[in-house]
């Protein structure tokens, strides 16, 4: 269900749409970005890590490379300090889950 591309794994956009269906069910609330925020900061620094957002991925069954993690981590990371923070996630969530295809350039 949460596959859509039937490739065997979940991609980081996949992911976000799981994540909106989820949080769509529980009306969206800044809580509900705040507690899936924790689940990936595992430690409880305030960042979510490569390391964190690996385990996290585990725990769901998903096995991502190095490689695979970084680019999840750069595509959130806004500040460039190699770690998401809270905003940075909230701000992916909301512009990932509410992105609409360009309309077509008109000349």
């Amino acid at each position: 269900e949460v596959d859509e591309d039937g490739s065997g794994s979940i991609e980081f956009p996949e992911f976000l749409v799981m994540m909106k269906k989820k949080m769509k069910d529980n009306e969206n609330s800044s809580e509900d970005v705040k507690a899936a925020f924790n689940v990936f900061d595992q430690n409880g620094d305030g960042f979510i890590s490569s390391e964190e957002l690996k385990n996290v991925m585990l725990t769901l069954g998903e096995h991502l490379t190095e490689e695979e993690i970084d680019e999840m981590i750069r595509e959130a990371d806004e500040d460039g300090d190699g770690k998401v923070g809270f905003s940075e996630f909230a701000s992916l969530l909301s512009h990932k889950t509410t992105t609409k295809l360009p309309s077509p350039l008109t000349d």
